[in-house]
């Protein structure tokens, strides 16, 4: 006879399994295979790998090519080193446009956008990077808002020679259009000297850098208007009520085709030698404008594709996303009463199924992040080109994986949200962050990374 004695088997945390048992040798083998195909089910198996949490959100509104605080509040998230390469990981880093126009660094700016947008991938996170009103001024050539020291960000040892050139073709141009010029509501440059300080070293190189096939042109048409993420809804200026019903594909969409409509035509009309490729959105609007003048005094049948691609140009002022009511542009959130905003928030979030909508655009005089209707919106714009805006500063909107959104600045970090206390917008005070030991983060601390931000948002007693 042959023993075998099982001691102490443990079965899927049931009691204790202690049998002794006697088999001849002849079955041995037999009861061994069948004892393990019965105890197979019983050993531990590996937990189930539990759903994971949310990775933090990080929002942060315009930039106006203020690169220096740019890239302190990117650093303080934890987004970025001292090299100013991407550490955030998993992270969410949403920029809800206007990175272009006013301040010094726009190259700075739109270079180091384009690098964390393909690092953050490289290590799991992601860059949503949204156009803004500025971005869309870039493409089409409204540079109202572009200075010379941006032009001359442009500029390289081969400037003056292009410069010169383009000088030149602008004088050809002229030349060959004399009853267009006639017709000019605004005469355009008679001097070479005018025509210089109107279009300085880098001038040339800007327009084409933002062109369909330019460094930034083609980066940014590359880009969306609107992103919905864990049920957040992330645009420049706003979605009217009007548009509740719009579906967000559909609105980038529309602002896609007519970007690239604008392009076609563009390039349509340069092709027939009606427009240079360097003409701003204003010489292009007076140009457009004065040759359909001129075609009718001339009394020369028209070109039916010519006055289409005309038409569509000088119709720009409808389009989606120049209009002041369409998503880039509309500033209602912050007009708004509380109890008109109220229910047209609600709605509008009700038509979306979406939490909160976050906008940036409107600068908040307070410097600060403002929760609107119940928290259901949230401006972020708090003016970051303080030099531009008197006040302003640095900040992030950082919308952590339980649902806890914090306002983040170089000084401190405040509890705008949390859905596991009572809310601010409803008698509870807005909460200053601590790092554990209940005394607020003092402007002299260090860099708080994206996770340490959320996992350290605890309320400071008041």
């Amino acid at each position: 006879m042959f023993s075998l004695n099982f001691r102490g088997l443990a079965l899927d945390d049931s009691e204790v399994f202690r049998p002794r048992v006697h088999f001849s040798a002849r079955c041995t083998t037999v009861f061994v295979l069948l004892l393990t195909v019965w105890a197979v089910p019983a050993w531990p198996r590996p937990a189930k790998t539990p759903l994971q949490a949310r990775e933090a959100i990080v929002a942060i509104a315009d930039v106006h090519n203020d690169f220096d605080d740019f890239v302190s509040i990117l650093r303080h998230t934890g987004l970025i080193d001292q090299q100013n390469h991407w550490t955030g990981g998993k992270t969410t880093f949403v920029q809800v446009g206007d990175l272009l126009d006013r301040g010094p660094k726009p190259r700075e700016v739109m270079n180091l956008m384009i690098a964390l947008e393909k690092e953050s991938a490289q290590a799991g996170g992601r860059v949503v990077a949204l156009l803004g009103n500025h971005e869309m001024m870039n493409i089409m050539g409204d540079l109202r808002y572009v200075t010379p020291a941006n032009y001359a960000s442009f500029a390289d040892a081969d400037s003056e020679k292009r410069q010169k050139a383009a000088y030149d073709e602008y004088v050809k141009w002229r030349n060959n259009h004399p009853s267009l010029l006639a017709e000019l509501a605004q005469p355009m440059e008679l001097t070479e000297a005018e025509w210089m300080a109107r279009h300085p070293a880098g001038f040339v190189e800007q327009r084409e850098a933002f062109g369909p096939k330019g460094e930034y042109g083609l980066w940014l048409r590359g880009h969306s208007a609107v992103a919905e993420i864990e049920g957040i809804i992330f645009l420049h200026g706003g979605i009217h009520p009007d548009l509740g019903k719009t579906k967000i594909e559909a609105m980038n969409n529309r602002i896609r085709d007519e970007i690239k409509a604008f392009d076609d035509s563009k390039q349509y009309l340069q092709n027939e030698k009606l427009l240079l490729p360097f003409f701003n959105l204003q010489e292009i609007s007076n140009v457009l404008q004065a040759e359909v003048i001129a075609e009718i005094k001339s009394r020369v049948p028209p070109n039916g594709e010519r006055q289409a691609k005309i038409q569509q140009i000088l119709k720009q002022g409808d389009w989606f996303s120049v209009r002041v009511d369409g998503p880039l542009w509309f500033r209602g959130y912050d007009q708004w009463s509380e109890e008109e905003g109220a229910a047209k928030a609600s709605k509008l979030l009700e038509g979306y199924k979406a939490a909160h909508i976050v906008v940036g655009h409107t600068v908040q005089k307070s410097g600060r992040v403002r929760p609107r209707f119940d928290n259901k919106i949230f401006l972020i714009d708090t003016g970051m080109l303080s030099s531009y805006y008197p006040g302003g500063r640095p900040s992030a909107l950082e919308i952590c994986s339980d649902n806890k959104l914090v306002a983040v600045y170089l000084d401190q970090q405040v509890v705008l949200l949390d859905a596991a206390k009572p809310s601010p917008q409803k008698g509870g005070a807005a909460q200053r962050v601590t790092t554990g030991d209940a005394s607020p983060v003092p402007e002299t601390a260090g860099v708080l990374p994206a996770e340490r931000i959320c996992s350290a948002a605890t309320a400071a007693p008041q």
